[in-house]
């Protein structure tokens, strides 16, 4: 009987596992199963309804075209970090370095819809810790993932897609997609050509976390796809690292309730980098001192501003200005870059 343990796996084997795996009501937890049960993926697609050995073979030469291979489980190059999850995927599309699979990993996730301060605030914490020697994981989603993906490209990133590898979604990462195949690692567990749906997502969510020492949770919202990865990671024994937010703010919600049910308050890499034992190698972002106005009217606007989404009537009503004055700060903080603006007439500092 197969133990687990990496070797390199005999080609009809690992052909036997791809067909094993693309069947019909197989998911991971049933090939695992099927493994254990029938001693090998060969022996098991004998005695199983499983795809025809073409149509696995004509899937390899596809991914082959798009410059690709397959990681099968239980063989040397599969991920080491994933390989014990009991319901480790079978078979996962790569294309990029595969090389960055031997480097330790640390996922960041987050708001598709995230803050402006949300994504920079990404973007230097992915830069850190990839300087840390980390290698980035996220999903290629809108928001956080994305800032993540691009603050790593020069350190090493991996994205792991919901749908087939082939499959750019959503469509406006075309070019990050790219990207990251070339400079990076994009990884599927989904046959080729398969669209990304609901279902799929916290199945790619488990791959993320389960490739990572941690999860980074960003701007969560209550109801927020990356609840789902910190739980799964917290499942799989890894750390679950989260930025705190204003509790005014819909968008930190459920961030704030994962600090609030034993998740690490972090605060930037530093504190994760002590968590995991590591030097302080990595600065810790440095508040940038508020500007000084003459005008008392400007001053009283900006006091009230904040990194929490406040309505610019209610900035009207406790600044006791006109809405003119308050129109005019606005505007010129808006060219200065230091203020967002958010739905339903909301504005925020960076």
């Amino acid at each position: 009987m197969f133990d687990g343990l990496p070797r390199e796996i005999d080609p009809k084997e690992r052909l036997a596992r791809l067909r094993l795996a693309r069947s019909p009501r197989i998911g991971a937890v049933t090939f695992h199963d099927a493994l254990g049960h029938f001693g090998s993926a060969r022996a098991a697609c004998a005695e199983l309804s499983t795809i025809s050995v073409l149509h696995a073979e004509r899937e390899q030469e596809q991914l082959a075209r798009l410059g690709g291979q397959f990681l099968v489980w239980g063989d040397a190059g599969y991920p080491a970090a994933l390989a014990a999850l009991p319901d480790a995927p079978p078979v996962l599309a790569a294309i990029g370095d595969i090389g960055l699979l031997s480097r330790p990993a640390l996922a960041i996730v987050g708001a598709r819809d995230a803050s402006l301060a949300g994504r920079r605030f990404a973007a230097e914490i992915a830069a850190a810790l990839g300087a840390a020697g980390f290698v980035i994981a996220s999903g290629l989603a809108r928001g956080i993932d994305t800032a993540a993906h691009e603050a790593a490209l020069a350190t090493g990133t991996m994205a792991v897609l919901a749908g087939g590898i082939d499959q750019i979604y959503p469509p406006q990462n075309a070019g990050l997609h790219e990207r990251i195949s070339s400079q990076g690692l994009l990884l599927a567990e989904s046959p080729l050509g398969t669209p990304p749906v609901a279902r799929s997502f916290p199945r790619r969510n488990r791959i993320v976390s389960g490739l990572s020492a941690g999860v980074v949770v960003i701007e969560a919202a209550a109801r927020s796809g990356s609840l789902i990865t910190a739980h799964r990671a917290a499942e799989q024994g890894r750390e679950v690292f989260v930025v705190p937010g204003s509790p005014m703010d819909p968008r930190h919600e459920g961030s704030n309730n994962l600090i609030r049910d034993g998740a690490i308050l972090t605060r930037g890499a530093n504190d994760i980098l002590s968590v995991l034992g590591l030097p302080h190698s990595a600065p810790q972002p440095i508040e940038k001192p508020r500007q000084k106005y003459h005008d008392t009217d400007t001053e009283k606007v900006v006091e009230a501003l904040g990194p929490t989404p406040t309505e610019v009537d209610e900035l009207v009503r406790r600044c006791q200005v006109s809405a003119a004055t308050v129109a005019e700060v606005l505007l010129s903080l808006e060219l200065e870059g230091r203020l967002e603006r958010h739905r339903g007439n909301r504005v925020s500092l960076i």
